[in-house]
């Protein structure tokens, strides 16, 4: 018996085969990328260290204005090689005088070469950093100046040595914090450092630091706080992609004849203004 139906051909009835999931090989691959990049700025990164080594040997006998030039070409170069893109607001506020203290939140060891790279200074540290494997020598021969805030001769003799730096014409900046936090509002300064700045009679000017992502949100990823180690902290800068930091100068405050605590504070409001426009809505 003849039938007009034609059977389908064998292809056609064959169960439709679903394509192989490449997923986890093109995550693989993406991975095995963004470890080999991060491993590249990390020798790009010791190759920078290595050019510091070699500029600390000669730094002390510089001028401090090629000392400041030395300063911001080399933390400039730190940002690009970490991937800390800089946005610098109000640094037209730091003209026109002298000599000035520049006092800031602490989030990061970055912070420094943040500061740097737009206003170049010297610093006041924490008497730990100087036992810094490698960096603390560094820091040591850029003329930081370490104190040990617990004991109050050791802050009179930092104190003296801010007076004659702004003196002498050279910018100082410290961290009012005392140590660093993960950026959360608000900070609140201390005022024991600042009789240095009255007794020079200097400017006082607050700057609000602020590391975020490209669309201007906060992140915590840059923050060196709790137990984590410098190389940790270091690792974990190199494993981003890239980051943002923003830095807010603010008008100077003049110090003569001005009362520690009050400018403590003034500089401390000035800057929570800033950090709590950079939470949003």
């Amino acid at each position: 018996m003849h039938s007009d139906f034609l059977a389908p051909p064998v292809e056609a009835m064959r169960p439709a085969t679903a394509a192989p999931d490449i997923s986890p090989i093109i995550e693989g691959q993406a991975t095995k990328q963004r470890f080999f990049m991060t491993v590249l700025r990390a020798a790009r990164l010791s190759w920078h260290l290595i050019h510091a080594l070699l500029l600390a040997c000669i730094f002390p006998t510089l001028s401090w204005r090629s000392q400041q030039g030395a300063m911001q070409r080399w933390s400039l170069k730190l940002l690009e090689i970490l991937h800390v893109r800089l946005h610098a607001f109000g640094t037209e506020n730091t003209t026109g005088h002298s000599a000035k203290l520049l006092v800031a939140n602490h989030i990061s060891w970055l912070d420094v070469f943040v500061i740097n790279a737009s206003t170049p200074a010297r610093f006041v540290a924490k008497a730990e950093v100087g036992s810094w494997p490698l960096i603390g020598w560094l820091v040591r021969r850029s003329g930081t100046a370490f104190v040990k805030r617990e004991r109050s001769r050791d802050t009179l003799r930092v104190n003296q040595v801010i007076v004659e730096s702004l003196l002498a014409g050279e910018d100082m900046a410290l961290f009012l914090q005392g140590t660093s936090t993960d950026g959360a509002l608000p900070v609140r300064f201390r005022s024991s450092m600042l009789q240095g700045a009255i007794d020079a009679a200097a400017a006082l000017h607050p700057l609000a630091i602020v590391y975020h992502d490209r669309n201007g949100n906060r992140i915590d990823e840059l923050a060196f706080i709790g137990e984590m180690t410098l190389i940790a902290s270091i690792w974990k800068i190199l494993c981003l992609r890239s980051s943002h930091v923003s830095v807010s100068y603010m008008p100077g405050i003049s110090c003569a004849g001005a009362g520690r605590h009050d400018l403590a504070a003034r500089a401390q409001d000035a800057v929570n203004a800033v950090l709590f426009r950079s939470q949003g809505p």
